[in-house]
């Protein structure tokens, strides 16, 4: 695989879906990435969908309209498909370009010149390999039509010196240098005038002779990371490159996820989804640095990441995991079920004086409620207030021959209680109490 460009230009009506294909092959097999006016296309991008060789746009929007480029990539070299899509709308007008040719003009009014895409022109310094292109842009409008002069080193640019300006008036704009070679390197200025006024953009194009080595990752980044649900992380790559390399991060897709997302790349045999990347920080060293940010990691958030760092010879990639922890919602508060062995002396005094209380106080009562028959006092017996055993039975007795009339009273036995309450101290410091309850007549 050599280095070229092939360029295309198409008209999409607004509202279709759009197919721009990418017949790329090579051995190795290349990597293959979309673009749309220099940012990468990613999954973020809902309508659009990176296909195996081709990229599907659907319900073209006016927005969509732009230079789409697909860059296949391999150890050998590279290839650009570029394409310049117009959006026509219901009525058949083209609705937007990547050049100026449908900008209205306010007629009958005195409009100075001013840059109608200053997005796609804040990159100044622009610096490429040898034998590779590059394109610059000074796209404007007013009244009249501004007229275009493009210098290099502040003379007047001849198309012998590798500048053109295109097909007629319709790309006069843009200033494609091909095949770029040492002596490209300068400062390029779009004069743009009218008879309102003038405006100029300078371009500083830096061409690098061609690099010998693919890019190189070095230290030991990416590493494996472990975060905490709903944490944040980040991964870093180091590249190094004898030009500016292109850095990508990418995701694995796992095994029948492919649908959930709107693009994906082959690398190998896993297909990846293309994280939205960073800027790219130039290091004293020589080497590129580039962080991948993850913020409130979701379980979804876990798996394989690729740090990817591609020039014009090849590329280079390492992998890296992300195991994001289980979520650890707070659990409601419980009642504790086991009680403490070690419970304080008043309880330990006061349960068995409790029990011993009640029980002296149930037999207390069970006692007083069955009654026992009494004689009338006797003399003999004045000093006693309660009849023996003996006594008792005699007295049945006698009752049982005098025909159980009835009519003798009925003795009811007096019973004396005597509650004795002992407290024992033991050498632990623990205190023991306990009581002794005795019953007689």
């Amino acid at each position: 695989m050599v280095s070229e460009r092939v360029n295309h230009r198409q008209s999409v009506r607004l509202g279709r879906t759009v197919k721009l294909p990418c017949p790329v092959e090579g051995d190795p097999p290349p990597l293959i990435m979309w673009t749309k006016d220099g940012r990468n296309i990613h999954s973020g991008w809902t309508r659009f969908r990176v296909l195996q060789h081709a990229l599907r746009i659907k319900e073209v929007e006016t927005d969509d309209a732009g230079t789409y480029i697909c860059k296949a990539t391999n150890g050998f070299g590279s290839v650009n498909i570029n394409y310049t899509i117009i959006v026509i709308g219901k009525n058949g007008a083209g609705t937007a370009t990547s050049d100026s040719e449908h900008t209205p003009e306010l007629a009958g009014k005195l409009v100075r010149p001013r840059f109608t895409q200053p997005a796609k022109m804040r990159k100044r310094v622009i610096a490429r390999p040898v034998g590779s292109s590059v394109r610059l842009k000074c796209t404007a409008s007013g009244n009249p039509r501004p007229d275009i002069v493009w210098l290099k080193d502040n003379r007047p640019l001849m198309d012998e010196e590798g500048g053109t300006g295109g097909e007629g008036k319709k790309k006069r704009w843009t200033l494609s240098l091909k095949n770029l070679t040492p002596e490209h390197s300068g400062k390029y200025t779009c004069h743009v005038s009218n008879r309102a006024g003038e405006i100029n953009a300078t371009y500083k194009v830096e061409v690098i002779q061609r690099t010998n080595s693919k890019p190189i990752l070095t230290g030991t980044h990416p590493v494996n990371t472990t975060v905490d649900y709903g944490g944040t992380t980040s991964f870093q790559c180091k590249v190094r490159s004898d030009v500016k390399p292109v850095i990508q991060w990418l995701k694995r897709v796992e095994p029948g996820d492919e649908n959930k997302f709107n693009s994906t790349i082959e690398v190998g045999d896993h297909r990846f989804v293309v994280l939205p990347t960073g800027e790219v920080w130039s290091r004293p060293d020589g080497s590129y640095l580039n962080k991948l940010l993850i913020t409130r990691a979701k379980e979804e958030d876990a798996g394989m990441y690729i740090c990817l760092g591609a020039n014009t010879m090849g590329y280079s990639f390492r992998s890296a995991y992300l195991t994001v922890l289980p979520d650890r919602k707070p659990q409601p508060n419980t009642i504790p079920t086991a009680t403490s062995s070690s419970l304080p002396w008043p309880v330990i005094i006061g349960i068995p004086a409790g029990v011993a209380f009640i029980l002296g106080t149930a037999l207390l009562w069970f006692c007083q409620s069955k009654p026992c028959p009494t004689v009338p006092p006797q003399p003999a017996n004045g000093d006693k207030d309660c009849l023996s055993y003996e006594d008792y039975i005699a007295h049945q007795q006698l009752l049982l021959s005098q025909g159980g009339t009835g009519l003798a009273p009925k003795v009811y036995p007096k019973i004396y209680t005597d509650i004795h309450t002992h407290t024992h101290s033991h050498v632990d410091g623990k205190v023991h109490q306990h009581q002794h309850i005795h019953y007689q007549c």
